[in-house]
């Protein structure tokens, strides 16, 4: 439990940081790592970061953010995403990715997740 507390804050510090550095080492250490609790509180902290590259990790990767395995991450990913006050850069992430995903799977996702948030 403490250790998990220490992993949040360092996610909560690279997030805030908002380099390219640090979505990098949170997508690749956050987003790969085995415990959901970890990927999940990533995938938010990537998702309030509110930027291009940081959205791109949890919108268009196979097995990450919306994409992620677990529901309990996917639906945290999808509902930070909601949260946000301004979605623009968001849709304009998910309209590529629904227009130029790698995978079907990944294609219907954006769609989904695009079509919440248009009503929301």
């Amino acid at each position: 439990m403490k250790d998990l507390r220490k992993a949040r804050n360092i996610i909560d510090a690279l997030a805030m940081k908002g380099s390219a550095e640090s979505t990098q080492i949170l997508e690749e250490i956050g987003t790969n790592s085995p415990i959901d609790e970890i990927r999940e509180h990533t995938a938010r902290a990537l998702v309030r970061q509110n930027k291009r590259d940081a959205l791109n990790v949890v919108i268009k990767n196979t097995g990450k953010g919306i994409n992620d395995m677990s529901t309990s991450v996917a639906m945290s990913t999808i509902n930070e995403l909601l949260t946000l006050e301004n979605k623009d850069e968001a849709m304009e992430v998910l309209t590529d990715t629904v227009e130029n995903g790698c995978t079907d799977e990944v294609k219907e996702n954006a769609r989904s997740v695009r079509a919440l948030m248009s009503l929301s």
